[in-house]
């Protein structure tokens, strides 16, 4: 059995700062992050568009009050208002600090961090390299974790979180190189195990974005809050679903349908393509529903508009939003300087996820505490992205939630000892479960009842819901669920056998959509990006509160605790 102080599981931006706060808090103690991709690799690398706070170098008159009131009215007022003074305060500091990292931003002519404007943002506070900005970041952070001395267990799949008489003791992990089982033991566990986007057809998210930390929580009897939040990007590239990031609207991009109008004129006449995001994904599914969405000839009709950079120029273009351009060139061979880009909805970003306080402890209910358990970032709901995420708040959320709860975890393990752990039983369980999948004489490949369920989730349960919608979409996932013992494998190998990563991330992802959609099922109101065609207004009334889902094999029951409105009062939500 391996030991170490602290374990965190995920090596995306949230990980990353928390092990780098931990090691700058008590440098004597011992950190691992283990991943199962290299660090460099997670989805936090994709970010493109920036990172939000207020250091007015191009907006004098911003104010962390300012941003505060955004963050909450895009959230369509169901975060945490406490949760939120936290994360703009507190945010141009850890910009800075990341620039005294060596984060190379994207810089004004004066020398000092340009700022653009970014969808549902009263002002230009988004910070930005020119459009890698998570690359840029986690580069940094994952080279300052090496200097630290942080360990990484780079390519080893977490199966289970070790959580005994509600304490997280530990985690069990397959080492994908070899097959290699190990039982690691701590004093503090950390989740910052990312999205879970895979659970849709279509997504911006990378293939390892498949909801494990979440679904062994919920497994090991932790609650998952607000999981029938998921953010639909606007602008995924049609019809691969890669990002095009909406930093290429604030540079001044223009959304045209098949009549060559800016139709956002009519949903958001203030904001035009700078509405958030929810709100613009409804618009595009609204055209493209009233027939005029795009054809491959440019006829009517179709399934996508257009995102039409032309007019900015080839300069622009090259300079604020080079891998944008790169990607549809790469992906369509569409020249973005000349032709339009083919856009719709992607699903992009999980607003809900594992409960926690603004010290990153992981919550076991609406009062209690989970003993030694922690979680931060996509994967974590400290609830201050609510209904809807504000775009480049996702970045700032990783990066001031996993520093205060790297900081958090370095006090609670002081004068802390190991936990005990009989590690026999979970290895011998852990085998039998992998051999049981190796000798399942079934007949359905794992990729096909993976898009069959991808293909019911966001058939059911996307951008547009509604009762008998879902209700039917419960029925099919439930003999999805009966028809993963019907899977085999081709590969009886122990060296690199891919197989068994994907098929324990499919049974993930089927518990990951069914809390989903009973989530959404039992919401019978629209609020930010949970739409239901049955019930099209916010319901402030009956579910102006959080949804806090309990999993089980036999079920899942739902409470509902408060949010803080310690800032704010709930207005009508327009832009």
């Amino acid at each position: 059995m391996l030991e170490h102080d602290v374990i965190i599981v995920g090596g995306g931006l949230a990980g990353c700062r928390a092990a780098l706060e931990i090691k700058r808090t008590d440098p004597s103690l011992d950190v691992a992050l283990i991943a199962k991709t290299h660090p460099i690799r997670s989805h936090s690398v994709a970010a493109q568009g920036g990172m939000a706070a207020t250091l007015k170098n191009v907006d004098a008159d911003d104010s962390w009050e300012a941003h505060a009131f955004d963050t909450v009215k895009g959230s369509d007022y169901l975060a945490d208002q406490d949760a939120v003074e936290i994360l703009t305060r507190e945010a141009p500091d850890v910009v800075i600090d990341l620039e005294h990292l060596g984060v190379l931003f994207s810089r004004l002519p004066d020398g000092r961090i340009a700022q653009r404007a970014f969808g549902g943002h009263s002002h230009r506070r988004t910070c930005y390299a020119a459009d890698k900005t998570g690359h840029a970041i986690l580069h940094e952070l994952v080279n300052n974790l090496r200097r630290n001395g942080v360990q990484l267990y780079d390519e080893w799949y977490v199966m289970q979180l070790i959580l005994e008489d509600g304490q997280a003791k530990g985690i069990l992990m397959y080492h994908i190189l070899d097959g290699h089982l190990e039982v690691v033991r701590a004093k503090a566990v950390m989740f910052a195990t990312g999205g879970y986007g895979r659970v849709f057809n279509t997504t911006s998210n990378d293939f390892a974005s498949t909801g494990d930390g979440l679904a062994m929580s919920a497994i090991a009897g932790v609650p998952l809050e607000d999981m029938e939040f998921v953010q639909f990007h606007p602008t995924g590239l049609y019809p691969v679903g890669v990002l095009i990031s909406e930093a290429v609207r604030g540079e001044g991009a223009y959304l045209i349908n098949s009549e060559g109008d800016r139709f956002m004129a009519n949903y958001a006449p203030n904001k035009m393509e700078l509405a958030p995001r929810d709100i613009t994904s409804r618009a595009i599914g609204r055209e493209i529903r009233a027939g005029r969405g795009i054809h491959p000839d440019g006829s009517a009709g179709g399934s996508y508009i257009y995102l039409d950079l032309r007019h900015m120029g080839r300069e622009k273009i090259m300079s604020r939003i080079p891998f944008c351009w790169e990607e549809a060139h790469r992906l369509l061979g569409i020249d973005a300087v000349h032709q339009p880009m083919p856009v719709r909805p992607t699903a992009h970003y999980s607003m809900g996820g594992i409960p926690v306080n603004t010290e990153g402890q992981v919550q076991s209910g609406a009062d209690g505490l989970v003993e030694g358990f922690f979680a931060a970032g996509e994967s974590a709901c400290v609830s201050v992205h609510g209904a809807n995420r504000l775009g480049s708040n996702s970045l700032l959320e990783c990066v001031v939630y996993g520093k205060r709860t790297g900081g958090a975890i370095a006090q609670y393990v002081q004068n802390r000892k190991l936990p005990e752990i009989n590690a026999a039983p979970y290895l011998k369980a852990a085998q039998e479960q992998i051999q049981a999948l190796l000798d399942q004489p079934g007949t359905s490949r794992i990729g096909k009842l993976r898009q069959t369920f991808q293909d019911c989730m966001t058939e059911h349960c996307g951008v547009f819901r509604s009762e008998s919608v879902m209700s039917e979409g419960l029925q099919k996932l439930q003999q999805l669920q009966a028809q993963y013992g019907q899977i085999y494998l081709d590969d009886q190998g122990s060296c690199w056998n891919t197989e068994i990563i994907e098929a324990l991330e499919l049974r993930n992802l089927i518990i990951v959509g069914e809390i989903i959609l009973t989530s959404a099922l039992k919401r019978q109101e629209s609020r930010g990006a949970h739409y239901r065609e049955d019930f099209p207004e916010r319901d402030d009334t009956n579910f102006l509160k959080h949804t806090m889902a309990f999993y089980s094999p036999a079920g899942i029951d739902l409470a509902y605790p408060a949010v803080n409105l310690s800032l704010f009062e709930p207005k009508e939500r327009k832009y």
